[in-house]
């Protein structure tokens, strides 16, 4: 079993995470801003509270993990370089600590020119991001060239749009454009996402995960 430090607990997709990751019996180490969002209690779950950009309450929490799940994202009113900032911290921390291992979470819009085959319709999207989450979509290449420079052996899993459906217990593993839907449940990224525990075959890439 490993010990995974999840950033993003509290999220719709993080809070999948940590209860997939407890009932594989893992230790789970998690920093929050607000305990009570977090309903999940476990021997096995320490709970933190602190912000991401704090290098001092994230250097607390990467202590001895195995990886590091780094889930969190902008929502309203978050400031516009967020994940950008907060992988940077986490980054920093991770060295320090002597932890090699982190899994991000972005979206398709976030291009990998070297595997994706965007098609006309994948086109459009991307267009339609940068008009309406311009600031988001900046956000998300900020922390992807953070990782580039880190020298870590990183994963950035990249989705479609996610729903609420329970999930089908399988997904596409490809690249946008390649072998892929535009939809995913947040349980079957989930599932996907709790696989780069031990998988190293995605390290320096960006999967695209649908359904």
């Amino acid at each position: 079993m490993a010990t995974i430090v999840l950033f993003g607990a509290t999220g719709k997709t993080g809070g999948r995470v940590l209860d997939r990751a407890l009932a594989a019996g893992h230790t789970v180490r998690s920093l929050v801003r607000d305990r009570a969002k977090l309903s999940v209690t476990s021997p096995r779950l320490t709970v933190l509270r602190g912000d991401v950009r704090d290098p001092a309450a994230v250097a607390e929490t990467v202590q001895s993990a195995d990886v590091v799940f780094s889930l969190f994202g902008q929502v309203k009113g978050s400031p516009p370089t967020l994940q950008t900032d907060g992988t940077h911290v986490i980054v920093e921390a991770m060295r320090a600590a002597g932890v090699s291992r982190i899994v991000t979470l972005s979206g398709g819009g976030l291009r990998d020119d070297e595997h994706d085959r965007p098609k006309a319709a994948d086109r459009v999207i991307l267009l339609l991001l940068q008009a309406l989450s311009g600031r988001v979509l900046a956000d998300a290449r900020g922390h992807l060239a953070v990782l580039r420079a880190s020298g870590l052996d990183w994963t950035v899993v990249r989705g479609p749009r996610l729903t609420e459906k329970p999930g089908t217990g399988s997904h596409r593993v490809g690249w946008v454009g390649v072998n892929a839907s535009t939809q995913i449940s947040r349980d079957d990224l989930a599932d996907f996402l709790l696989t780069q525990v031990d998988d190293r075959t995605f390290v320096g890439t960006m999967p695209f995960v649908s359904a």
